[in-house]
C-alpha cells in the first residue's frame, strides 16, 4: 500500500472545532427557545453547513427564514469567537509538517465554507503547509457524498486511489471510501467512539500521532 497524495479533513481532525460548532449552535437554538436535542446534533456532523442548516430549520423552524440565514448566523459566531478556541488536535501540526517536508501532494477537503477554512488556517498559521484548500460548498453535494474528495484528487492530479484521506466523522469517512479512497479515521472522542467504526472502516487510529507513525514506518508515500 502506497500512495501520491494526502487529503485532510478539517474540524475534529486537524483543529479542535467540533465542541465549538456545537457550543455555538446551542447558543443559537436556546435563544430561540428550543432544546438542542442530541439526535438533531448527530444529523450534522461532518455535514455541509448549509445543509445542515436545513435540517435545524426544519426542527427548529424560529432560527431563522431560510437555511441560508441560519448559515450566516452560525458563521458570523464562529468567526467572532476568540482566536485561543480554535485549538489544534493532537499531532496535526506534525503530521501537515512531515507532507510539507516530503513535498507530498496535499490538499484539505472540508465541509465548512470557505471562509472558515481560510479563518481556522490562519489562526494556526498552517496556510503555507496546506496551499490547496477546498469547501464543500462549491461541489454538488457535501459529505458523505464523494463529490469534495473527487475534486480535491482531480485538483491534486491524482487518481482517488492514489490519495490517502483523513478523516474524524462517520459522514466523512464514508465520503472518502465513497471516492475510491484508502481512509485513515482518527475519531473525534467528543461526539463518536473507535466502536463506531468498527464496521465501516478498518484503518482505525486513535491519533493523528498514531496515523504519521503508521505513514513513516510503513513508507506509505515512499
Amino acid at each position: 500500500m502506497s500512495f501520491g497524495a494526502i487529503i485532510f479533513d478539517m474540524d475534529g481532525l486537524l483543529v479542535d472545532s467540533e465542541p465549538v460548532w456545537h457550543e455555538v449552535e446551542v447558543e443559537l437554538i436556546e435563544a430561540c427557545g428550543y432544546r438542542y436535542a442530541d439526535e438533531v446534533r448527530d444529523m450534522g456532523i461532518g455535514m455541509r453547513v448549509d445543509e445542515f442548516a436545513a435540517i435545524l430549520q426544519a426542527h427548529y423552524p424560529k432560527l431563522g427564514d431560510s437555511p441560508a440565514a441560519i448559515e450566516g448566523a452560525i458563521t458570523e459566531r464562529m468567526l467572532q469567537l476568540p482566536a485561543k478556541r480554535i485549538q489544534a488536535r493532537p499531532g496535526a501540526e506534525a503530521i501537515l509538517r512531515y507532507a510539507a517536508d516530503n513535498n507530498i501532494p496535499r490538499a484539505i477537503a472540508s465541509s465548512s465554507s470557505q471562509v472558515i477554512i481560510e479563518h481556522f488556517l490562519r489562526l494556526q498559521g498552517w496556510e503555507e503547509w496546506i496551499p490547496q484548500r477546498y469547501s464543500a460548498e462549491f461541489v454538488p453535494r457535501g459529505k458523505p457524498a464523494p463529490d469534495i474528495y473527487l475534486h480535491a484528487a482531480s485538483q491534486l492530479g491524482m487518481r482517488p486511489d492514489r490519495c490517502l484521506a483523513l478523516e474524524d466523522s462517520r459522514a466523512g469517512t464514508i465520503a472518502a471510501i465513497k471516492a475510491g479512497m484508502t481512509c485513515f479515521t482518527v475519531p473525534d472522542l467528543s461526539h463518536s467512539t473507535l466502536d463506531d467504526f468498527a464496521q465501516l472502516n478498518p484503518h482505525v487510529f486513535r491519533s493523528l500521532d498514531e496515523v504519521l507513525s503508521e505513514v513513516i514506518d510503513k513508507r506509505l508515500f515512499a
